[in-house]
């Protein structure tokens, strides 16, 4: 069927195929295949080399290109997020939020994101903007914001 048709065509056409594959399926595995073969052809079409380097070089660009997608685009993973993983409310650490009820010692409440949340810290009037220090089951332990004196 393909007696005609010179090898590096053959890896040519099949990684564009899988690099096409690629953009209608996502998944993000058969782009690295897809540049490989690519490379392998373009590499074949140059040298003229026989089935055995070929598939060596291909296998040899897959892991190239594999190693390169890694760095690129996987998420780094630190040992903070692992720690915070089963723990949602501890991501709020840190973040600013409005005071919706005046907040003291016994308690108030904050709007994080579009809910609200019970919180104690302060004190804190109604649209004062505070931060989130800490949380303890849902009540998060909130600070007023520190603001640099005018000059």
């Amino acid at each position: 069927m393909f007696k005609g048709i010179e090898p590096g065509w053959l890896w040519a056409i099949g990684g564009v195929v899988l690099l096409i594959a690629e953009v209608l399926a996502p998944g993000f595995f058969l782009l690295f295949i897809g540049a490989a073969a690519v490379a392998t052809g373009l590499f074949t079409l140059l040298f003229d080399l026989s089935t055995v380097p070929q598939l060596v070089l291909f296998a040899i660009y897959t892991a190239l290109a594999v190693m390169i997608g890694k760095r690129w685009y996987a998420q780094p993973n630190t040992p903070d997020q692992n720690l915070r993983l089963n723990d949602p409310g501890s991501r709020l650490v840190g973040k600013s939020v409005v005071v919706v009820d005046p907040i003291d010692e016994h308690g108030g409440r904050v709007r994080v994101g579009d809910g609200e949340w019970t919180a104690r810290g302060g004190p804190a009037a109604v649209g004062d903007r505070v931060t989130i220090t800490g949380v303890k089951g849902n009540c998060l332990t909130v600070e007023p914001m520190q603001f640099l004196p005018p000059e």
